[in-house]
């Protein structure tokens, strides 16, 4: 179905009406949507994939998906649901995470999957555990040194000691291209 005309028109569409509602998703929520609502048509009304189009809506599809996306901010917003504690951005753990990304760029031969796998792992764990105070099911999780977030730190920053520096958008773009890689949009 994704390599049809049909299907990459009704992507296209789709994009373009989100945007008229200043609702920005990637293409690949919006195909999987509307791969999903045309065979859901296929399978209810017992027709082909193809005579399912015809009841293809790209604006009724765009109002329906900018209502799901306002109701999610809007409960997202109220009480930090479905966020996960952040740490503060001048956190030396988070600073160290940065830092390796040029590096694992370069071990990994420019494998971006694998360097954003990294940093998504160890960021969502910085931010657990900078939130485990608060974690009800976090309680002796961290065995017999406990939650002592401060003393993590401690010893994060004895490892990573210039800090802010990778804060510094221009120093990590630097560390980036110095590691022989770039990011460019096509």
């Amino acid at each position: 179905m994704r390599n049809t005309k049909a299907f990459k028109e009704a992507v296209a569409q789709t994009l373009a009406e989100l945007a008229r509602r200043g609702v920005t998703l990637g293409p690949a929520t919006v195909a999987d949507t509307i791969e999903r609502n045309i065979s859901a048509v296929a399978d209810r009304l017992r027709i082909q994939v193809r005579s399912a189009w015809r009841y293809f809506d790209a604006a009724a599809l765009a109002d329906s998906l900018a209502e799901s996306t306002r109701e999610f901010e809007e409960s997202s917003s109220e009480g930090d649901v479905g966020r996960a504690p952040l740490p503060p951005l001048d956190n030396p753990e988070l600073a160290l995470i940065l830092a390796s990304v040029p590096d694992a760029l370069a071990q990994t031969g420019g494998d971006l999957y694998a360097v954003i796998l990294n940093v998504a792992v160890n960021a969502w764990m910085a931010g657990h555990i900078h939130g485990e105070d608060g974690c009800d099911g976090c309680d002796d999780s961290r065995g017999p040194a406990g939650h002592d977030w401060e003393a993590r730190m401690r010893t994060v920053a004895e490892v990573q000691p210039d800090i802010t520096k990778w804060f510094d958008r221009d120093v990590w773009t630097s560390a980036l291209n110095d590691s022989g890689f770039t990011v460019t949009r096509r």
